[in-house]
């Protein structure tokens, strides 16, 4: 007879790829911060599509995906910033402008850090 072997618990969900878990970081910008980039803000406002495009090219999505909760959370995860679905949810319903030239505007600043 052999023995029964114990159960084998995970505490951690593995992640997508084989490289290192992200760092912690934070958006660059605030929610309401368009002043710090006026370009991203009127190009949202005044054609929110073409931005949203613009973000799902940036990650490589399809353009459709641009303004979803998915995508928010995809580049939060992908960044370590701290957050939840739930927040994301609420922020990309709420306010999709905000959202869409937060994502932009971290995403222009990350270029120029080259950390994107």
């Amino acid at each position: 007879m052999q023995a029964a072997s114990s159960p084998v618990v995970i505490v951690t969900q593995p992640g997508v790829g084989s490289g290192p878990a992200p760092q912690n970081s934070n958006w660059q910008t605030g929610l309401c911060d368009c002043f710090s980039d006026c370009g991203v803000c009127l190009c949202g406002t005044f054609c929110f599509t073409c931005l949203a495009c613009q973000v799902a090219s940036d990650m490589n999505e399809c353009c459709l995906c641009g303004t979803s909760v998915a995508m928010r959370t995809l580049y939060r995860t992908r960044y370590g910033i701290p957050g939840s679905i739930c927040d994301d949810f609420m922020v990309t319903h709420c306010c999709p402008l905000c959202s869409l030239c937060q994502i932009k505007r971290d995403i222009n600043r990350r270029r120029a850090n080259r950390t994107f």
